[in-house]
């Protein structure tokens, strides 16, 4: 069978490019190794599809990093320097009119994200899938894996299925995914390809997932939610590395949650290379310097003096959280208020101002939300997503070494690459 186009994956990235492809009037064949294109599309967002974001460009850059775009090694530092080719021609206005068009509702949500107003991810896949579908330019395989991609003198030429099937074609859109997830059908294939044909691959690892830390959860916090608390991460110099505010959650061995997420995007690999231990600190009262807070703890003491101390935490902390405190308080539990003396005074409010935890790695692919590492963007062209080393061949999407905060971040990655690559071919 030949075509103009193999499209290999049908992700977010893939969809847009076999409909950007298509409608330009190129020959398309999509090949999904699942029984279904669109698994991980569809359940993003946990089912509702944070699509993109309308921050404008300067505010959307930092929000993306990458380890091989520029000089430093720091997510979200250069990656977004390497976008603006893509996004300039491809950006979140262009593809909110891109789903609107064909009959999908948006809304903007707080802090700006994008979802479909039905709330459903669904919608946002179909948009796509019915347009390849309908086209009489496209060709949709499922249940067929690609193990390997022909070249010759350097062009690619055809690819190979698990079933030694061969399509040949004149371009090669490398749309496989990266490693989370892994039951949509993300496990990596797409980064061996890569590899055999030259191309250097940052390790990925696991990002937006939990932290996992080395003290133990009291069964009481599973699951409770903070509001409003700052979390930062220090190595064992002090250097702070990161610092978020906002909600978080407790899991049964350590954090997690949306301040959690953002924070494992900037740790993640040195916790997978094991390099110097890493602390995170829980600021539970993020809003009073420690003055401030000192002075509300002497009033409410003063106010409230005959309480004994295990029933008084209520008074600054949820109940949920007693269990966490008291044992690292190191405070009698039914010690009389009026009976605090000055250091133990410090040590609640050093405490409330600094909940310490040592962190000991991450949850695994199967909760990472992306993959940190991928394809180096060194050898791919930023205005076509071509490889560098091999003609004829695109990479987009999770593939490359991109990642970015949540918030709808990584999804325009991947639709302004898809679509970046469908121009270009």
């Amino acid at each position: 069978m030949e075509c103009d186009v193999v499209v290999v994956g049908g992700g977010a990235a893939g969809l847009m490019a076999a409909v950007v492809a298509a409608r330009r009037g190129k020959r398309v064949l999509l090949l999904e190794k699942m029984d279904q294109a669109g698994r991980k599309l569809r359940i993003t967002g946990k089912g509702r599809c944070n699509l993109t974001n309308t921050n404008p460009l300067r505010d959307t850059l930092p929000h993306i990093g990458s380890s091989t775009a520029g000089s430093t090694n720091k997510p979200g530092q250069s990656g977004g320097v390497w976008l603006r080719n893509a996004y300039g021609r491809f950006f979140n206005q262009e593809l909110m009119d891109f789903f609107e068009e064909r009959g999908v509702a948006l809304t903007v949500e707080r802090g700006n994200r994008v979802y479909p107003t039905s709330g459903k991810a669904l919608d946002i896949f179909l948009a796509l899938i019915s347009e390849l579908e309908s086209s009489p330019n496209v060709t949709i395989r499922k249940n067929a894996s690609v193990k390997k991609i022909e070249t010759l003198d350097g062009q690619a030429t055809a690819v190979i299925t698990d079933r030694n099937e061969r399509f040949a074609c004149r371009h090669i859109i490398l749309a496989t995914g990266g490693l989370s997830y892994p039951t949509t059908g993300s496990t990596g294939a797409g980064y061996r390809m890569a590899r055999e044909l030259g191309h250097t691959v940052v390790e990925p690892v696991p990002s937006l997932v939990a932290l996992k830390c080395e003290e133990e959860i009291p069964e009481e916090l599973v699951g409770f939610q903070l509001k409003n608390v700052g979390l930062s991460v220090q190595d064992a110099s002090g250097k702070v590395l990161c610092s978020h505010f906002g909600e978080m959650t407790f899991c049964s061995d350590g954090l997690a949650g949306p301040i959690v997420l953002s924070t494992s995007r900037i740790i993640t690999r040195q916790l997978h290379t094991g390099h110097s231990p890493l602390t995170a600190t829980l600021d539970l009262k993020p809003a009073l310097s420690p003055e401030q807070l000192d002075r509300r703890l002497l009033a409410d003491i003063d106010a409230n003096g005959t309480r004994i101390f295990n029933d008084a935490l209520r008074l600054w902390l949820p109940a949920e959280l007693i269990p966490l405190a008291l044992p690292q308080l190191h405070i009698e539990y039914y010690k009389r208020l009026h009976q605090i003396t000055g250091e133990e005074r410090r040590r609640l409010r050093e405490w409330l101002k600094g909940v310490r935890f040592t962190l000991s790695g991450t949850h695994d692919w199967n909760e990472a939300v992306v993959t940190q590492g991928g394809v180096s963007l060194a050898e791919v062209n930023p205005k076509t997503m071509e490889s560098r080393l091999v003609k004829g061949m695109y990479i987009v999407g999770e593939l490359l070494d991109l990642d970015a905060d949540t918030g709808g971040y990584n999804l325009q990655i991947a639709f302004s690459t898809g679509h970046a690559a469908g121009e270009a071919v």
